[in-house]
Formats: C-alpha cells, sequence, structure tokens
C-alpha cells in the first residue's frame, strides 16, 4: 500500500513550496479507437497550473487544459470534437484537474488522487505517476491513464466510436 505524503513529510521534503506549470514543456496526449480499427491520435494544451507542497507534506494542485485546444490533424474531426456532441467549448472552455492529495509508492512513482471536472462534470479520479526531480527547481509528472469519456457526459458515439481514451501527460512544474 503507498504511503501517504501528509504521513512522511520528509519524503517531500526537498520539494516544500509553490510550483507552476510550464505550459511550454507540457504535454497531453490521446488516443482512441474509431470503427473498431482506426487509431485516432490527438493533443491538447495546458494553459496553466500550479502546486504546493506544505512543510506537513500535504500536497495540492491545479492543471488547467484548453478544450479548444484539441487537435487531431483533421480539421473536420476536430470541430465536431468541440461541438456539442463532444466537449461544447464555447460552454465548457477548460477541463480541470484538482489535486487534493499525493501518496507516494516505490521511489519515483506516486499516485495523484483529485477531482477531474470535463464538460461541466466533476468526477474524483485517481492516477498512477511517475515523478521525476530535473533539479532543484523543475519537477516533471509522467502520468498515463485511460479515461472513459462516457463518465463526463461525452457518450457520443457513432458505430463502433471509442469511449475509451488512453491519455500521456508529461506535466513539467518550476518553483514559483
Amino acid at each position: 500500500m503507498p504511503e501517504n505524503a501528509n504521513a512522511s513529510p520528509q519524503a517531500v521534503s526537498d520539494l516544500t513550496g509553490s510550483w507552476n506549470l510550464d505550459p511550454q514543456r507540457t504535454t497531453i496526449q490521446f488516443t482512441t479507437k474509431a470503427l473498431w480499427i482506426t487509431t485516432v491520435n490527438g493533443t491538447l494544451r495546458a494553459t496553466e497550473g500550479t502546486g504546493t507542497v506544505a512543510a506537513d507534506g500535504s500536497v495540492n494542485g491545479r492543471i488547467v487544459v484548453d478544450a479548444n485546444s484539441i487537435d487531431t490533424k483533421n480539421k473536420k474531426r476536430d470541430e465536431h470534437l468541440r461541438n456539442a456532441d463532444f466537449f461544447d467549448v464555447k460552454k465548457y472552455p477548460s477541463m480541470v484537474f484538482d489535486m487534493t492529495d499525493v501518496y507516494l509508492g516505490a521511489p519515483g512513482q506516486s499516485t495523484l488522487k483529485g477531482t477531474l471536472s470535463i464538460h461541466g462534470m466533476s468526477r474524483p479520479i485517481e492516477f498512477q505517476a511517475a515523478l521525476r526531480t530535473e533539479s532543484d527547481e523543475a519537477v516533471t509528472l509522467d502520468v498515463h491513464t485511460n479515461i472513459d469519456r462516457s463518465e463526463w457526459g461525452l457518450g457520443w458515439t457513432k458505430m463502433g466510436a471509442g469511449l475509451h481514451n488512453s491519455v500521456t501527460i508529461k506535466a513539467t512544474f518550476v518553483r514559483g
């Protein structure tokens, strides 16, 4: 069972302080299936984010993603993904992950817990993450997870379109 960061402040003491997302060094990629056989790859852009590691070891943070930034290299598909059938970016311009807790596991491995808000719906979620300390001033979280988009009200589908998306995030934070 992972160790709770709150119970072991020494484990995160070198990360104590405020952190800001570096959007230029952050990537969000996703993959899904269309018509059961065609793989669709795409990207989204994180626009802002923060994190705080308190002296007692508690951790919280936030990453904001621009829903309008969705890019699958197919203009017609991207326009459809932005409309009311999917992300409805005019009404819901952002996706937000609010981190409320971190559990430390094996060296460099963590479990991030929080709330993911997409399309006006917020749901609790847990991600496995690899934490890489690039320097005293920069850390990167590498996350790979699977998301069932229907859990956030994104259930529109044509026959064979996938509801499950594989998501890979590399989020780099610098000291604030």
